[in-house]
């Protein structure tokens, strides 16, 4: 399947909040679905739609970091899962 993450969305879903690493992994926040855990992508070794918490992603400070509001509509990927 082809994803495709232009414009500040993937497959034309809104990205609410973006994460990127050191890695080159991305997660990208589509639906926070209780206060802390997401529904959205994350690309890396294996692109997939999935659940994630931003408090294991906050325990890794220094390797993963919040991508500014104003930066995501420039996150230009085209994945194949």
């Amino acid at each position: 399947m082809k994803v495709v993450i232009k414009e500040g969305k993937v497959n034309g879903k809104p990205i609410i909040r973006a994460w990127e690493s050191f890695s080159g992994w991305y997660w990208f926040g589509l639906e926070e679905v209780r206060p802390g855990y997401w529904f959205g992508f994350v690309v890396g070794i294996c692109p997939e739609f999935g659940y994630f918490s931003e408090r294991e992603l906050n325990e890794l400070k220094r390797q993963i970091w919040p991508v500014k509001q104003c930066d995501i509509p420039f996150i230009d990927k085209v994945v194949e899962t």
